[in-house]
């Protein structure tokens, strides 16, 4: 069932980055940034894990995927 986006944990976000290629780089903080070569082009994805089970808020996770390169459907419809 698509949800949208409302009601996505970081570590649901974090288990769509690493089947779409991505892979850990770092953590700073409560940060963790993730790396992976989309479409020949490098990205970088910094996920906020403030609490693993607290929803991310819609306009960050608007912003993770920007920076993803992903289609926005993609993950909507995951």
């Amino acid at each position: 069932m698509p949800r949208g986006l409302n009601n996505w944990s970081a570590a649901e976000v974090v288990r769509f980055l690493r089947q779409h290629g991505f892979t850990h780089s770092y953590t700073r903080g409560s940060h963790f940034y993730y790396t992976s070569k989309v479409a020949r082009d490098a990205r970088q994805v910094c996920v906020p894990t403030h609490g693993r089970k607290a929803a991310i808020h819609p306009k960050t996770l608007k912003g993770i995927i920007r920076q993803s390169g992903v289609a926005e459907e993609e993950w909507l419809t995951w």
